[in-house]
């Protein structure tokens, strides 16, 4: 099933909100919490990632602001090179590039 292009800008919005919701739980003391945030964070970044992936040229050529490619980028690494993201990397993504 193939989504439009509202779907995924709507994907991409509902999961840059439940990125900035789970932050605080990041910073947890709770090892537990804080690990199901990150893993929860990241799951999110994928999504935005390929969402961001799907979306036409057109549009993506409308916004030269946004930096599509650094998106899909992040996104491939979150799934492909997980063992290189750390969580002050997440924090960073989260109050630099979300907000």
């Amino acid at each position: 099933m193939s989504r439009s292009v509202s779907d995924r800008l709507r994907d991409i919005l509902d999961a840059i909100d439940r990125c900035l919701a789970y932050q605080e739980s990041m910073l947890s003391t709770d090892a537990a919490l804080a690990g199901m945030a990150q893993d929860a964070v990241l799951r999110n970044i994928g999504v935005i990632g390929e969402a961001v992936n799907h979306l036409p040229a057109d549009l993506a050529g409308r916004h030269p602001e946004i930096d599509w490619a650094a998106i899909v980028g992040m996104r491939n690494i979150v799934v492909h090179e997980y063992f290189r993201v750390e969580a002050a990397t997440l924090a960073d993504v989260l109050d630099t590039d979300l907000r």
